[in-house]
């Protein structure tokens, strides 16, 4: 029996998503678990599966159409079957919602009502591809990618609607990176720095749990789990997969979920779960060689915090000199949840945290 397959809610704020290839046609046996598309959402590029075994009888989208949760992709069925013109007028009156479509790369267009048209074939199409910057040459036109077009969207709206703040210390990191060289040498999964820096934010904001907060009419809300956002690069650009419940895990727990996250983010395939949920981000240049600089709060989070190379400075030490690890970090907050006191306190604790490598209770 026919059956239509529609765009499901991926995570919890999904409301829409673009079609950038469809690698199937009209024809086509398909399996359950089969890519049969590839979305764009705000978030990530994502390939959806068949919920179901069948023949690809209809394609209803059209790559670089824009539609919402819910609309009818495309129609499967036995390998004979004949659809009913009564069952896709029906898809048809159930895709009536508004859709985007994508005329020229650049800018969507959005009509009130239109219908999806039916086609009896989409040839498989690939979107374009983001220009790495090894790739780019001096005098070229570099197209803006949808991702891109989303970030710059982003960033705009943070400058413009949230008035900030920015902090910033050095910490004597120089007991946490013996630590970590001891614990490396024999542990099968390696601990990265950013694992300690996560777990000592985690431990920060449950004493100061304003910085979780959200700007919700004349409340801040504040979550019920503090979940940390890791900025990651890959061949696609920026993103952004969150460590739940960092409260609760140790760092060995965190850099298991680290260490997971990453590797699903090289490889494209984090989930909108994966990228949802963050209340503060933790960004860090300094396996770049940046020795500190002042991130871009993320909208819809109330901090940011950038963490620079670690180097080596010389202190007093008893009347004399000693070479200790030392490390920069910045903080940016919206004034509008917290003000400079109270950040201040969080990233002192933060930074004392780290120094203090006992609070890791993580036996050598």
């Amino acid at each position: 029996m026919a059956k239509e397959v529609r765009l499901p809610q991926l995570g919890q704020t999904m409301e829409e998503a673009t079609i950038v290839a469809c690698p199937v046609k009209v024809g086509d046996k398909v399996k359950k678990g089969d890519c049969v598309f590839e979305i764009e959402t705000d978030k990530a590029t994502l390939e959806m599966e068949s919920p179901a075994d069948g023949f690809v009888k209809y394609i209803l989208v059209k790559v670089n159409q824009t539609i919402p949760v819910g609309t009818p992709l495309l129609v499967l069925g036995d390998k004979d079957e004949k659809v009913s013109q009564s069952f896709l007028n029906s898809l048809k009156t159930a895709a009536a919602a508004p859709v985007k479509t994508d005329l020229s790369g650049v800018a969507s267009a959005k009509t009130d009502a239109v219908e999806p048209q039916v086609v009896s074939e989409v040839e498989p199409q690939s979107p374009p591809m983001e220009a790495s910057p090894a790739e780019v040459k001096v005098g070229e036109t570099i197209p803006l990618t949808k991702k891109q077009k989303l970030t710059a969207e982003r960033m705009l709206k943070s400058k413009r609607e949230i008035p900030c703040f920015y902090l910033t210390v050095r910490a004597d990191v120089t007991a946490l990176v013996e630590l970590r060289t001891k614990l490396n040498k024999t542990a099968g999964l390696k601990i990265a720095y950013n694992d300690f820096i996560i777990k000592a934010i985690a431990i920060g904001l449950q004493k100061f749990p304003l910085l979780t907060g959200q700007l919700a009419g004349n409340t801040i809300k504040l979550p019920g789990s503090i979940n940390i956002g890791l900025a990651v690069s890959t061949p696609d650009g920026l993103i952004v997969p969150v460590v739940k419940d960092a409260h609760k895990k140790d760092v060995r727990q965190i850099a298991a979920d680290t260490a997971a996250l990453i590797e699903k983010a090289q490889c494209g395939k984090l989930l909108l779960t994966d990228l949802e949920g963050a209340c503060i981000t933790v960004s860090n240049l300094g396996a770049f060689g940046i020795n500190s600089f002042i991130p871009i709060v993320i909208p819809g989070q109330c901090c940011i915090l950038g963490i620079g190379r670690i180097t080596n400075i010389c202190a007093p030490d008893n009347g004399n000199f000693a070479v200790r690890k030392s490390m920069n970090m910045t903080l940016s907050v919206d004034h509008k949840i917290a003000n400079g006191a109270y950040a201040a306190e969080f990233l002192d604790f933060t930074r004392k945290t780290l120094e203090d490598t006992s609070t890791f209770n993580l036996p050598v």
